[in-house]
């Protein structure tokens, strides 16, 4: 007698259940399509645009991020060194260069799921365009390091695999017109321990 309707409703926590199971993995297993990547880093143009793959929507809907207008800002990631190694907290990076034009620009240690890590009283986890110090041709070098360093300094937390977050903001680079030409900062590994 009740072996139909027990059958039915199996059938169906089954499917819901599976289907939210696999998009919610379909949704982590990737950040959307048209990335475009220099070097170490790599943005999304299309992400916050009415043009935006649904994978895209999908991610700014859960994350529940600011959103760019076209020409307002564009985002950089980075989650390996110019080599292809993985970021981690146990090594020591030098980030030189310099950025696209931008009326201001961010650069944030972040943890796996891009949130800004918190950093320990008293150490810089994040720098922006109006602080960094710049050589005289307005190029910069950034180190980043468990230690701390001389200059312009990120402190990476005590353990853990890190990603970098570099935002441009009021940038030609964020419309169409502007990823011609488009070059980053270089992201290399000095080495891993004390340095």
């Amino acid at each position: 007698m009740f072996r139909v309707p027990l059958l039915v409703a199996l059938s169906l926590v089954l499917a819901f259940g599976g289907g939210i199971v696999f998009t919610i993995f379909a949704l982590d297993a990737t950040s959307g399509f048209g990335a475009i990547k220099l070097g170490a880093w790599q943005a999304f143009p299309d992400m916050h645009t009415a043009d935006a793959d649904p994978y895209a929507k999908s991610h700014r809907a859960r994350a529940g991020r600011l959103l760019y207008g076209t020409a307002e800002g564009l985002s950089f990631t980075a989650s390996e060194d110019d080599g292809g190694g993985r970021l981690t907290a146990g090594c020591t990076y030098r980030i030189s260069g310099q950025t696209p034009p931008a009326r201001l620009w961010t650069l944030f240690i972040a943890g796996n799921d891009g949130e800004p890590l918190q950093a320990l009283p008293g150490r810089p986890s994040a720098i922006n365009s109006w602080v960094v110090l710049r050589n005289p041709d307005s190029s910069f070098v950034i180190t980043v390091s468990p230690e701390a360093q001389a200059g312009n300094w990120l402190a990476l937390p005590a353990s853990g695999n890190v990603r970098l977050v570099w935002t441009l903001l009021d940038t030609p680079a964020a419309g169409n017109s502007g990823l011609v030409d488009l070059s980053m900062p270089k992201l290399e590994k000095i080495g891993c321990g004390h340095v």
